[in-house]
């Protein structure tokens, strides 16, 4: 399909980049973008909840969510350092960062829904309270970090069935 002068092509980016490299030159997001918006979004999800909590030094009531928003502020900055460090010729690294920022996506939005529906423990004045708009936020940020982080750990999946990045074996699968 040609719009504007350009050919639009409907193969995803992240197998291109996996496939040919950087893509520099060639129109793909280079891996080093991809993991550089994977961190941000990551950092995005720590500092959401550093917000929601008030500050650093402070802990979110009861103690059990505190404690949860800790881990995830703690989660992210690892998970962003672990994305920022991963190579293409260091394969399990970046599986590892892809997974652990879908983790990091996925378990706060479902423990929001959860507060907001049929509540948690310690925690039943925010059923039903859905226009906290920092809550709003955080869903984004984790939506994106999630579907970010599954597109890339099924093309490094699909990359390893191939034989690695530009099809050289890779020693792990």
């Amino acid at each position: 399909m040609v719009t504007g002068g350009y050919v639009m092509t409907h193969q995803p980016v992240v197998e291109k980049v996996l496939r040919e490299g950087d893509g520099a030159g060639r129109g793909a997001a280079p891996d080093i973008t991809l993991r550089l918006v994977g961190a941000l979004l990551a950092l995005a999800v720590a500092a959401v909840h550093v917000a929601d909590q008030g500050s650093v030094t402070a802990l979110r009531t009861p103690d059990t969510i505190g404690w949860g928003y800790r881990l995830i502020e703690a989660g992210g900055v690892l998970t962003a350092l672990v994305l920022l460090l991963a190579r293409p010729d260091r394969p399990a690294l970046a599986r590892t960062g892809w997974a652990a920022a879908a983790l990091l996506g996925a378990g706060p939005f479902v423990a929001y829904v959860l507060s907001r529906s049929v509540g948690v423990p310690g925690d039943a004045a925010d059923i039903g309270d859905w226009s906290y708009w920092l809550g709003t936020v955080s869903l984004f940020v984790e939506a994106a970090l999630v579907l970010l982080s599954a597109s890339m750990l099924m093309a490094l999946r699909r990359s390893a069935v191939r034989g690695g990045p530009r099809g050289h074996r890779t020693g792990t699968a």
